[in-house]
């Protein structure tokens, strides 16, 4: 049953993006921020630190192509870059120390690369007209701030989770 578990937490997350995506925009000060929840990715980028990289990127190809099918309609966008930014944060995580501050950085440091990927790339097929200094006032800074505030709350929890298999995956004997 606990083999399930990051399964199940990855499509608690992966349903849980649109729900909290109904709360934006937000309009704050006249102007309207929009905000994109991104859990899944973070889940992703602590399950590749923590537990491991051949799992993650499974799951971020299984994921980004459900994510791809239901909300976009572009095949191969996030089912690419689900699995690339799960590598980006291995080979980082390989130069710097492992603990929960520097993975908490290093989660909004490529959350932050996610989302200019995905700007960069629907401006490039003119899916999007918005200047840079719009994109990243509007979106990107109020998207950092709303993730950065769930992850805070909830970081802990995915790396004690991942602790948590990876001594239950070595203690089994077997395949796991």
């Amino acid at each position: 049953m606990i083999r399930f578990l990051i399964p199940l937490i990855c499509l608690v997350l992966f349903f849980m993006e649109p729900v909290f995506g109904l709360f934006s925009p937000l309009n704050i000060g006249g102007e309207l921020n929009y905000i994109v929840p991104r859990f899944l990715i973070m889940f992703l980028i602590f399950l590749t630190l923590y537990y491991d990289l051949k799992h993650a990127m499974f799951y971020g190809l299984f994921f980004g192509l459900l994510y791809d099918v239901f909300y976009i309609d572009i095949i191969g966008l996030y089912s690419f870059l689900y699995p690339a930014i799960c590598l980006a944060a291995a080979a980082a995580f390989k130069k710097i120390p492992r603990n929960l501050l520097t993975a908490t950085l290093l989660t909004l440091v490529l959350l932050a690369l996610f989302e200019f990927l995905l700007y960069q790339f629907f401006l490039l097929i003119s899916f999007t007209g918005m200047p840079l200094g719009t994109f990243i006032t509007t979106r990107l800074w109020p998207t950092m701030i709303a993730n950065s505030i769930f992850l805070v709350m909830l970081g802990w929890i995915f790396k004690s989770v991942m602790v948590t298999q990876l001594t239950e995956r070595d203690n089994k004997i077997g395949l796991y």
